[in-house]
């Protein structure tokens, strides 16, 4: 089964839950970072969990970047990892 690697790229977040650098793994549960943000990139997460390929650029691809939406405080970068690729 596929995951998804959300890295943060960078954080100016008001509530401190991210941290530039930070790396979750999502399977199935929200991880722990601000609600807001989750709510933000959770459809294309469930996405790409479920095997779709989205718009990035002018191609399709298994990832995406997506900013914060409290002014775009955090941005974030997401990709599909295979289980045989290890974490």
């Amino acid at each position: 089964m596929s995951k998804v690697k959300i890295t943060v790229l960078n954080s100016k977040c008001r509530c401190g839950y991210c941290k530039a650098g930070e790396e979750y793994i999502v399977e199935d549960l929200c991880p722990p970072m601000c609600h807001e943000l989750w709510n933000e990139i959770y459809p294309m997460v469930y996405a790409l969990l479920n095997g779709a390929s989205l718009d990035y650029g002018n191609k399709r691809a298994k990832c995406f970047d997506a900013k914060c939406p409290d002014e775009g405080r955090v941005a974030v970068h997401a990709v599909v990892i295979d289980e045989t690729e290890g974490i």
